[in-house]
């Protein structure tokens, strides 16, 4: 049975959480509309409007596979409370490092954050046998996975654009791919809510199988009451974050890393919708940060590699790098804090 202490910490770790997805949509706000913004087709206002609506609809088109892979990354059994504070650390963990990098004006990956300050709270009470390995190597492989791949979509896609309108003037190019922004940045965005609000779903239930209102196989879907509970105030909380916006990122994705015109808005954020589309249809969480920076380092890299300012793109990278163990560590150090309190 659960005490008043637990479902205390239960009721506040889901805030907690609600507040990452929150966060999570203003730290990776940029992604989704960092291009669109850059080229002067949305301003910045309706560019978040826009993001923040696909956000949301991105429930109503993608299955909970993500959500599942991510509660099951930790080894949780049901009915075990001490799992309640491991997810409470994980959240902490994963909350101040994404803070702390949109201070810092860097787009790292909140999934990743989360992801580690999951594992690193699970290591810190149970040891490395309490990681199902197989399952976090998925998102390991990943990290240099999503950006190679955007990077040779966006590439690929950004040739065949030019191979395809070679014989177009170039105002009237600008003028159709103003408009078919609109559409790949609803793509991207789509892809990004389905992939992120995924992540905090997947750790709720690895909280309500601890407490054991769940069962450990619980999926999540649309036509189950609890579920939807779930998938709607996650995907709510997302869209609330983008909506909020974070300017400190747009300005390194969009203006920073490469001069984008409309047509190279359209391939980077057409790229990394099809690359977040397999993903999430795959049940892998990857980062949407890392996706649609090598979408546009692709982009950019057609016209000439010196268009890329490559000495920005790998400070991004050194971040990416040490974004999960920053935040495991910052996660086991909050569990040790909370330990003697629960143990």
């Amino acid at each position: 049975m659960m005490t008043t202490t637990v479902l205390v910490v239960v009721v506040v770790t889901i805030a907690a959480a609600l507040i990452f997805d929150v966060i999570n949509g203003f730290h990776d706000c940029a992604n989704s509309i960092a291009t669109i913004v850059s080229t002067h087709v949305l301003t910045p206002g309706q560019a978040v409007l826009w993001a923040a609506f696909f956000n949301f609809a991105a429930m109503f088109f993608f299955e909970a596979k993500v959500a599942d892979t991510v509660s099951k990354i930790v080894r949780v059994s049901s009915g075990e409370a001490i799992y309640v504070y491991v997810v409470l650390s994980g959240l902490v963990g994963a909350i101040v490092w994404d803070l702390l990098t949109w201070w810092w004006g860097l787009p790292t990956s909140s999934s990743h954050a989360l992801i580690g300050g999951f594992a690193g709270a699970g290591i810190a009470y149970g040891g490395l046998n309490v990681i199902r390995w197989d399952r976090l190597w998925h998102t390991v492989v990943f990290i240099p996975a999503a950006p190679l791949i955007g990077m040779a979509c966006g590439f690929l896609a950004m040739l065949a654009v030019f191979w395809l309108f070679r014989n177009w003037r170039p105002q009237s190019v600008d003028k159709l791919f103003r408009k078919g922004q609109l559409l790949s940045a609803a793509l991207y965005s789509l892809g990004h809510g389905g992939n992120d609000a995924q992540k905090t779903m997947g750790i709720i239930v690895a909280l309500l199988v601890a407490v054991g209102a769940f069962s450990p196989q619980k999926t999540l879907t649309l036509t189950d009451p609890a579920s939807l509970a779930i998938i709607l105030s996650c995907h709510l909380a997302m869209a609330l974050g983008t909506a909020l916006g974070g300017w400190r990122i747009v300005k390194t994705m969009g203006m920073r890393i490469t001069k984008l015109r409309p047509v190279g808005g359209f391939c980077a954020e057409l790229s990394g919708a099809a690359t977040l589309f397999l993903a999430t249809h795959s049940g892998i969480p990857v980062s949407t940060t890392h996706t649609i920076t090598g979408a546009i380092v692709g982009v950019g890299a057609v016209h000439k590699l010196s268009g890329v300012k490559w000495g920005v793109a790998a400070r991004i990278v050194w971040a990416w790098i040490f974004t999960i163990p920053c935040a495991a560590l910052i996660s086991a150090l909050c569990f040790f804090v909370l330990k003697p309190f629960v143990m």
